[in-house]
């Protein structure tokens, strides 16, 4: 499954490819009996990972591994993105936001599957790496304006690393930097300030030492042309297969610009369609623009959702 080329793709959908933050324990049950589950077995295989059992019977703890939530989240789009192709349904324009760019580069066909395969292992194991590294975490913060924002470019060891909608950021930093942000947030002109359970300050600085590696699989990797769209994470714009290695390798310290790249879809995408384990994707890009009808695939049924 997955090779699906002979469709039109449609300029009213657009597929959104969510991040590592959405997988959880038994998220690949309700595609483990469908035709699409194959998919399991070739990306294990090549990014040398037991794919099957981080979907079906790992434990929170395990799935959640940087390292494995990674690859797993991949999976799980790649089985969501086959259902759709097989129900004849190619969205012209694709959106991930940080690792789901990845996704999103798979399904235009920009990178094969045992490519990004091998990528996204390559790419989650060295920001495992970094943040033992160089540890670190990140926050969700809320309510701000353009004022708390500049506060924040103040801040030593604090960096925003999404920006998912108006007033609404997440930044990377340093523990006790970020310790010290959420103590004072409301001064900053912050309404609320969340520490979200991650890994690591990924999208930042502290992400450095990955380069090196995720460059080695960026370059050892191959870019296809493709007549899907991109929108790029790191300057909202959609890009040719040839500027890929580049901007993935942006990426990786850069800020996801979503607010901007959701922006930047064209006024003919009126539909979203989010691939599993997601369901965030759908509520942050309804906040930011209108949709006439947004899908979360949560299930093989959901495929039928699809305005045809």
């Amino acid at each position: 499954m997955l090779e699906r080329s002979d469709l039109t793709p449609r300029a009213d959908l657009v597929a959104l490819f969510p991040g590592q933050g959405s997988i959880a324990a038994g998220a690949g049950r309700p595609w483990r009996d469908t035709p699409y589950w194959g998919l399991v077995s070739r990306i294990a295989e090549a990014a040398e990972m037991d794919v099957a059992h981080l979907l079906l019977d790992a434990p929170d703890e395990e799935v959640i591994r940087t390292d494995h939530a990674q690859v797993a989240t991949f999976a799980l789009s790649m089985i969501g993105f086959s259902a759709l192709l097989d129900a004849g349904v190619r969205p012209a324009t694709h959106l991930g936001h940080s690792l789901g760019e990845f996704s999103a580069l798979v399904g235009a066909g920009i990178l094969g599957l045992a490519d990004g395969s091998r990528l996204i292992a390559a790419r989650g194991r060295a920001m495992a790496d970094a943040a033992r590294l160089r540890p670190g975490s990140m926050v969700a913060l809320m309510g701000g304006d353009d004022e708390a924002r500049r506060r924040l470019a103040e801040l030593d060891d604090v960096w925003i690393a999404n920006v998912n909608g108006t007033g609404q950021i997440v930044v990377s930093g340093a523990t006790g930097a970020l310790d010290r942000l959420v103590e004072t947030a409301r001064e900053l002109g912050w309404r609320r300030a969340t520490p979200l359970p991650v890994g690591g300050a990924f999208h930042s600085p502290l992400m450095a030492p990955a380069q090196a590696a995720l460059d080695r699989a960026l370059a050892a990797s191959t870019w296809t042309a493709s007549p899907i769209t991109v929108v790029a994470n790191v300057d909202a714009r959609p890009h040719p297969a040839s500027d890929w290695r580049e901007l993935l390798a942006r990426q990786l310290t850069s800020p996801v610009e979503f607010l901007d790249a959701t922006l930047a879809l064209p006024d003919t995408a009126r539909v979203t369609i989010e691939m599993p384990p997601g369901a965030i994707l759908s509520g942050l890009t309804k906040r930011i623009r209108d949709f006439d009808q947004q899908v979360i695939l949560t299930s093989p049924e959901a495929v039928q959702e699809v305005p045809q």
